[in-house]
Parts: C-alpha cells; structure tokens; sequence
C-alpha cells in the first residue's frame, strides 16, 4: 500500500523540488516538516497533508538577494512565492499520484501559509491551513536567515526518510484515505 502513496521521499527527490527547495533551505523546509508533523499529532490534523504542505511550503521561493545579502525588505513588500508555490506544488503531487483533494488541500495550505502573501488578506484559515503557518513560523530566524541555513541534500534525504517512517503508522490507520479521514473535519 505504500507503494501506492505518494511519500514525502518522493517529493523531495523529485527534479522540480530538487530545483527549487534549495531556494528555501533545505533545513527550514524539512524542519516546518516535522514541526507540522508534532502539531498536526497534537491536534489531531491529518499527518499526511500536513506534512507534504509544510515540507512543500517554499518550493514558490525565488532568490531575493541583493548584493550578496537577503534583501528581506524587498522579499516582504514584493514577493508571491505562495502563490507560484501552491501551483507548483499542486502540480507536482498531481504528477505524483497524489489524489486531486488532497492535492487542493496542501496547495491551499500553501497558498495561505504566509503573511507576505497578499492572498491571505481576511481569510479565515483551516485548521491546517493554520498548523502549516505556524510550523513555518516555528522555523522562522530574524531577517529570513532561516533560510541561510544550510544542511546537505542528504541529510535532508535521511530526515524525511525518518518523517516518512513516522507518518505511515497515521495514514495506514486513516485507511490510505485522507478525504474520508476525521482529520480533515
């Protein structure tokens, strides 16, 4: 059955990713993973989703560098990365095999995980809409120097690998079916 569910793994590793992750870091983006993967457990969210939404949140950045240096003015004031990342990772885990409400699911959850993003403006968020926030937010260093971070793709690889370890219990006991899942209510 796992062979049929679309795993973290498989995201990361997957040439689209490869390209843009980078751009995040690749330690702030497996961290928001597992800080999503300890919230979404506490409150009962579906470890699933929450996990592919946190670990794909960045996956829109570009570099917003200025003279060598993060220019976090510029990034805050101009930047879309939501809403280029919800369609690139919506994108993805559809040619992943991911289902296509699942996959609307995480892209909304990225969609709206940031308060750069103009599109969140008076929305009222889901729950793991939400949990995908302040995963990111748990991660976040003053100045974007989360994202200067740096840890190699493979230990990265070795910590979703684990993540991935973690999750199966939870969707093996949702039945492989999110959408029918109490943690989507």
């Amino acid at each position: 059955m796992l062979d049929e569910h679309v795993t973290l793994e498989s995201l990361l590793t997957d040439s689209v990713s490869k390209k843009h992750l980078p751009k995040a870091g690749y330690a702030h983006v497996v961290s928001t993973a597992e800080y999503a993967f300890e919230l979404a457990t506490q409150r009962n969210i579906c470890v699933d989703l929450a996990t592919k939404a946190a670990l794909l949140h960045d996956i829109g950045h570009t570099n917003w560098e200025r003279r060598g240096e993060w220019d976090y003015e510029s990034y805050n004031e101009f930047d879309i990365h939501t809403i280029k990342g919800a369609e690139r990772a919506h994108e993805l885990l559809i040619l992943k095999g991911e289902s296509l409400g699942k996959a609307r699911e995480i892209a909304l959850a990225i969609l709206f995980h940031s308060d750069s993003s103009p599109v969140n403006k008076n929305v009222k968020l889901t729950p793991l809409q939400s949990l995908v926030a302040e995963a990111d937010d748990m991660d976040e260093q003053e100045g974007g120097a989360h994202h200067n971070v740096e840890i190699s793709f493979g230990e990265a690889l070795q910590r979703i690998r684990r993540l991935d370890m973690l999750v199966y219990p939870h969707i093996r006991d949702c039945g492989f079916d999110c959408e029918k899942c109490d943690c989507l209510k």
